[in-house]
């Protein structure tokens, strides 16, 4: 079933247009269907400046911490008190 989607009015310049009525044109997808994957790009490089859950790439950064220490914390946080490795 598909997402419902809200109406809204985006001006782009004529450059734009033009290369994106193009990519339409060769691949038969719609101009819509590449201005939300445009929107979610940015959404995704800005998920940071976004409410909600830190990242652990934003965890690591404010920590210090790698990608390896961070896998040995939450190793070290499930594994039972008194349990040696």
């Amino acid at each position: 079933m598909a997402r419902k989607k809200i109406s809204t009015t985006v001006y782009i310049t004529p450059e734009q247009n033009e290369r994106l009525k193009l990519l339409h044109e060769r691949t038969k997808v719609p101009v819509a269907v590449y201005i939300r994957e445009g929107i979610d790009l940015v959404l995704d490089q800005h998920q940071d400046e976004l409410p909600g859950q830190m990242s652990w790439r934003k965890i690591s950064s404010i920590s210090g911490t790698s990608v390896s220490s961070r896998t040995s914390i939450t190793a070290r946080a499930r594994s039972p008190i008194g349990s040696s490795r």
